[in-house]
């Protein structure tokens, strides 16, 4: 559903062209959004279950394939195309800076895995990218993991996102999504050319450094001879008000306890809380966003592909974070109602590689670019049974709407 939006005037930048900060209008009834974890309750059950059992959930995870296999047509004519001015949105400490040129490849600490329950009722993964925002608190991927297109149950369970994840290490802490925005002919229609999600986050969490208590981990008595108690872990002792507070969320691990003590016979309470890690942007940054750009220009796939090619060759595990690099050309996936997408060569396999980010003009030495696109799925265009070909939503003015829609929305500590 195309739309004609209105931009202001535009200046050039790191060889983009930008609208500045004047910001694209938005078609009323364009964006859908929905909540993700509403209550700071909520969102530390969400990272209790995640952090239960030595990440027992992340580390069995295993990478979402819905819809990423798909028949791509590249077009010479019709394809996507810019409904208004082009615009950049500068990435987080990169406002007033500009692009040098670096040879070596470096890898972005933006990007990451989302983990979600998916309508199997199974913990899945796909990958996503930490962007630009008021509150340095976004994320982007694609819709498909963010709204369940498979039981059409609104949007997934349980999701957060992993920057830097690697074997159930979270190196930068765990980031509840609070709210999800993305546009209306996705969320109703399952549109392709829409297949693309902004979601809120809350500061991140992250263990305590002796980790997450397991078993008989309670805090006691210290035998120091001093006075006060010690604290394994995150425990912490408390008043019975606060103690109550927080029992109820205790479904994943015993994250409350109460002691009685012999000697004063006086009941102590103890909550065991994870540690605020801060704002994600903060923490890892964020990358800009460019849309309505020139389809040709040259760009980075970032992402975590594993599964397998058509011939059965497991060439991606899923572990650790991978490149491509190529230009965009127009295509269209009929199968997905596909119509104005781009492409690029790529070697990813679809499972765990979709919601990649697409980095144009990527600086090397800052690790910083301008998002320009998330892989929703892969395609063999040549029939040799390997997958060639990545394909993204083209991102124009209505993205951009969706995108103004989520990047003012603060959502704060949960610790």
């Amino acid at each position: 559903m195309k739309r004609a939006l209105a931009f202001g005037g535009i200046v050039a930048a790191t060889g983009l062209l930008t609208a500045g900060l004047t910001s694209p209008a938005q078609a009323a009834g364009d964006v859908a959004s929905k909540p993700l974890a509403s209550t700071g309750i909520a969102a530390k059950n969400i990272v209790a279950y995640w952090y239960a059992e030595d990440s027992a959930n992340l580390k069995g995870a295993t990478p979402y394939n819905v819809e990423t296999k798909a028949v791509a047509k590249h077009v010479s004519k019709g394809g996507p195309a810019a409904d208004s001015k082009p615009g950049i949105v500068p990435a987080i400490g990169d406002e007033k800076k500009t692009v040098s040129k670096s040879k070596n490849v470096n890898l972005p600490k933006t990007t990451g895995k989302v983990f979600f329950k998916g309508a199997d009722g199974e913990n899945h993964w796909c990958t996503a990218t930490s962007v630009q925002s008021a509150y340095k608190n976004l994320v982007a991927t694609a819709g498909s993991c963010v709204y369940d297109t498979v039981s059409n149950k609104a949007t997934m369970d349980y999701w957060v996102f992993v920057p830097g994840y690697y074997q159930g290490k979270t190196p930068y802490g765990i980031y509840v999504g609070k709210q999800a925005f993305t546009h209306y002919d996705f969320d109703v229609y399952e549109d392709a050319d829409r297949d693309y999600a902004f979601v809120t986050v809350y500061n991140g969490l992250k263990t305590p450094h002796d980790g997450v208590p397991h078993g008989d981990d309670k805090p006691k008595k210290n035998n120091t001879g001093g006075e006060g108690w010690e604290n394994i872990g995150g425990w912490q002792e408390v008043s019975k008000e606060v103690f109550d507070q927080y029992r109820g969320w205790d479904t994943f691990i015993g994250d409350t306890h109460a002691y009685t003590d012999p000697k004063d016979n006086k009941v102590h309470y103890f909550i065991w809380k994870f540690e605020d890690a801060g704002a994600l942007g903060a923490n890892v940054g964020g990358q800009g966003l460019a849309y309505n750009q020139k389809v040709g220009k040259p760009v980075f796939v970032f992402g975590y592909p594993s599964g397998s090619h058509p011939d059965g060759n497991h060439a991606f595990s899923g572990h650790t974070l991978k490149w491509t690099y190529g230009k965009t050309f127009a295509v269209q996936v009929p199968a997905i109602k596909g119509e104005e997408l781009v492409g690029t060569k790529s070697s990813f396999t679809g499972e765990g590689a979709l919601g990649s980010a697409w980095l144009v003009n990527y600086n090397n030495g800052r690790r910083l670019g301008y998002l320009n696109g998330v892989t929703i799925g892969v395609s063999d265009t040549d029939n040799n049974n390997r997958y060639d070909t990545s394909f993204s939503p083209y991102f124009d003015g209505e993205l951009a709407g969706v995108y103004n829609a989520a990047k003012n929305n603060w959502s704060g500590s949960i610790a």
